[in-house]
């Protein structure tokens, strides 16, 4: 069985990542988290890092993210 990320018309998109919004440069279907490698589709992505260019598949995984980049965070 094929899920919407496979297919002719399934590929990662390309995105510039900016503060509150994010700019397609290629277009695609859906992006990849830069910590699990699970497919986003575009229109669920709701967290990254500008100073990254990254893209993350929920809160806690742009948290642990964030707290590897910093770890200085930890002790806060």
């Amino acid at each position: 069985m094929m899920n919407r990320f496979e297919g002719p018309g399934a590929r990662e998109a390309r995105i510039r990542y900016l503060d509150g919004d994010f700019q397609i440069v290629a277009p695609g279907s859906f992006v990849r988290c830069a910590v699990t490698g699970e497919a986003i589709p575009i229109d669920e992505l709701k967290y990254w890092s500008v100073a990254r260019q990254e893209a993350y598949a929920d809160c806690a995984v742009s948290l642990e993210r964030e707290l590897e980049a910093h770890p200085e965070l930890r002790k806060r």
